[in-house]
């Protein structure tokens, strides 16, 4: 061994068990570029630390939006506004800024199926992640799958703990398909355990006055709608499909001209 290199191995091996990645793979080209522009060793070190906090906040970020499961990568900068003039376009970017996430609010989309529900959902869980927050995606029939499954293993107080340790839970499609009465209960329970423990996105297709078909009980249904408007924001999304005003305007778009 090249007694010369003793330095730079040793100094790999303390980067590697200090788990300091960037800083390895970036030391030796910004000493030459800092070293060129007369930069004092303090402010190498400083450049140096810099990089690697960017870099550790994009891996965490990353891991972040793979541990929510979304379906689709979609932000609310991809979503046209100007398409769906019910929904209230501040009161969403002020959502963005998750400050409703640190007084256990929840946010509630209500619309006929294709205004874009679920897109909001994913911009605002998206926003979520992006600020180092905990965010699980699912919809509401899987989530009842998921329950009635591990009720039955007898793992549901596990399932249920990963659930309400989120600091933000979608549930999507809320309404599609009535719930059996187990599943309707095992819902409202986790619900009612992420209430002022979390923050929860429910859509639905549904008016609040017709939650009764999907749960199957107007006493169960009072219970949830009582905890999850307590401290709500509701975005309003009637009229036509979203989607299909989407699909139009690519057709277009693609149009020989």
């Amino acid at each position: 061994m090249n007694m010369t290199d003793t330095p730079q191995i040793l100094l790999h091996h303390h980067l590697k068990k200090l788990r300091l990645p960037t800083f390895m793979a970036e030391y030796d080209k910004l000493a030459g570029q800092c070293a060129s522009e007369n930069k004092n060793h303090i402010q190498y070190l400083s450049r140096l630390t810099e990089l690697e906090m960017i870099e550790r906040e994009r891996r965490m970020i990353e891991r972040r939006i793979k541990a929510a499961k979304f379906p689709a990568m979609k932000s609310l900068d991809s979503f046209d506004f100007k398409a769906m003039p019910s929904l209230n376009k501040p009161l969403v970017m002020e959502l963005a800024r998750c400050e409703y996430m640190d007084r256990y609010e929840n946010v509630i989309a209500l619309g006929p199926s294709g205004t874009g529900k679920t897109h909001i959902a994913l911009g605002l869980g998206l926003a979520a992640c992006q600020k180092g927050l905990k965010v699980r995606f699912i919809t509401a029939a899987a989530l009842v799958h998921e329950l009635i499954e591990a009720n039955d293993e007898k793992r549901l107080l596990r399932l249920q703990r990963q659930l309400t340790s989120q600091n933000l839970l979608i549930i999507d499609e809320l309404g599609f398909v009535p719930l059996s009465k187990t599943g309707a209960e095992l819902l409202f329970e986790v619900i009612s355990q992420c209430y002022e423990r979390g923050s929860l996105i429910i859509t639905s297709n549904l008016p609040f006055d017709e939650w009764t078909q999907t749960f199957g009980s107007e006493r169960l249904t009072g219970a949830l709608l009582d905890r999850l408007t307590h401290h709500i924001h509701i975005l309003e999304m009637n009229g036509d499909s979203y989607r299909l005003k989407q699909s139009k305007r690519k057709t277009r778009n693609n149009k020989p001209k």
